[in-house]
């Protein structure tokens, strides 16, 4: 399939090397890796590899620009991120082709996902000037004692595949509002949404070196180099539980402060008393938004016998009328999968569901062609046994399991190493507060469906993360605390 001019011409504008030191630069190996649109199986650009070397040379700028952004001005960093937004809320419709080319998102989800990135960058623009330290006598009265923050030092950032600018502008903005440098490395099969938004960066005045990229099909070399550098003081990254728990041990070494945004398994919850028609609406965006490739998307639809024939019906009507193709195409609900392993997936957990019990509501079946597409599913009669029950599904398929009690829904929901989120559907505010307090997750929607916001601090707790990402918490994850005592004279 062709690329149409204006896609093409975007592609063109986006740079193929890594970026070091404020220049754009081959592999010094000359290696170079393929970037695919998902929903044809055609590679739309090649762009370097980077090489050990690389990263390591990423490290230098990022370390010998340090001291220079840490001394800027709050002010001015706070002006560098504004313009930052600015930018790239003009060139919304760029950022949201580009992303659903190498995503495969449809390019309406893409252009929210422009819009809440976007909010990184104004959120922490405004929070960059408001780091407040303390000033107080001891209780001995025999001094003064300040409490300082000072910006933690290098970062290096490992961003996931399922969204590639808000994930870069989640990390990046704290950190430069912290007054950090950064070596971020982007997914393999989506960096370029990461190093067009490292131009943009560079237009809105961000200093050479600041923010550096190097994007690698050896993530693994990577980021062990990097984190066996005693330069290097901070890592933040998203992804995998498995992964995280290497690059966790990997930093112990040298004692990095970390934050990790890891995997979820995340429980909807339906109560008798629930609003269906809030209930059905909250579980499409909960479970279909980006494909069903999200962390916080819902994993485990646990409903109330007295209601989950009629909601399954319900359900099943809406997500049997998506719409399926290439996500740069407009009027589409659901596009591609990232690759053929997530569809693989995909098929595998519900092949496995129906062995075990479950019934196809609609949907079910891979979808033959070019591209790695899966019809939306509904499946209803989870059995407890089902691998959907303990495994992340990352793709579009939402599988319904029934309860009868309260304590049963609670004990089904908490029965996960996962705690990222929750989600609650009832007309019971008692309820919803009882819910607060019983459900192991970081975060909860109460009669929602979506829970991200940059104002507010996205993470998540057990198996799913440390740490936290937005809100007045995500500031301090960048900054370390110093306590100095003045004797009094």
């Amino acid at each position: 399939m062709a690329l149409k001019p204006n896609e093409q011409d975007l592609l063109d504008r986006v740079q193929s090397g890594l970026g070091i030191g404020g220049t754009w630069e081959p592999s010094t190996s000359g290696a170079t890796l393929d970037v695919q649109d998902p929903a044809t199986g055609e590679t739309i650009k090649s762009i370097a590899d980077a090489t050990v070397e690389d990263a390591v040379r990423a490290l230098d700028a990022a370390v010998a620009a340090q001291d220079s952004w840490a001394a800027t001005p709050s002010r001015e960093r706070s002006n560098i991120l504004r313009r930052a937004f600015d930018l790239l809320m003009e060139r919304k419709e760029d950022f949201a082709l580009l992303m659903s080319m190498e995503m495969g998102k449809p390019i309406a989800e893409a252009r929210g996902e422009v819009n809440y990135g976007g909010e990184f960058l104004r959120w922490f623009s405004e929070e960059a000037v408001r780091v407040r330290g303390d000033y107080r006598d001891n209780p001995e009265g025999t001094g003064h004692m300040v409490v300082s923050h000072i910006p933690v030092g290098p970062t290096y950032f490992i961003t996931p595949w399922n969204f590639p600018l808000a994930m870069a502008t989640r990390k990046i903005a704290p950190a430069l509002a912290a007054g950090c440098t950064v070596v971020i490395k982007p997914a393999a099969l989506t960096p370029l949404t990461t190093i067009f938004f490292a131009q943009l960066l560079e237009e809105a005045g961000v200093p050479a070196g600041v923010v550096n990229v190097v994007a690698t099909s050896k993530s693994s070399a990577q980021s062990s180099a990097l984190l066996s550098d005693s330069r290097l003081r901070k890592l933040s990254f998203t992804g995998s539980t498995p992964v995280g728990v290497k690059l966790l041990e990997a930093s112990a070494q040298n004692v990095l402060r970390t934050s990790m945004e890891l995997g979820g398994n995340a429980p909807f919850v339906v109560f008798e008393d629930a609003d269906l028609d809030r209930a059905v609406e909250g579980a499409l965006l909960a479970k279909f938004r980006n494909i069903g490739q999200a962390c916080t998307a819902a994993n485990r639809v646990i409903v109330h016998e007295s209601v989950a024939d009629e909601f399954a019906r319900r359900v099943g009507e809406k997500v049997a009328a998506m719409t399926i193709g290439r996500g740069a195409e407009e009027g589409n609900d659901i596009g591609a999968l990232v690759d053929d392993k997530a569809v693989t997936n995909t098929a595998r957990l519900v092949a496995d569901a129906i062995e075990t019990g479950a019934t196809i509501v609609t949907g079910g079946e891979t979808i033959d062609g070019p591209g790695n597409f899966f019809q939306p599913t509904v499946i209803d009669n989870l059995s407890p046994q089902s691998a959907i029950m303990r495994e992340e599904i990352f793709g579009p398929v939402l599988g319904i399991i029934r309860f009868s009690t309260e304590d049963e829904a609670v004990e089904i929901a908490n029965n996960t190493e996962y705690g990222l989120v929750s989600y609650v559907f009832t007309e019971n505010i008692h309820r919803g507060h009882r819910m607060i307090e019983k459900l192991e997750t970081g975060m909860m929607g109460l009669n929602t469906g979506i829970v991200s916001n940059a104002a507010a601090p996205f993470g998540g707790i057990k198996q799913s993360g440390i740490g936290r990402e937005g809100g007045f918490e995500g500031i301090h994850e960048f900054l370390s605390t110093k306590y100095t005592l003045i004797p009094r004279t």
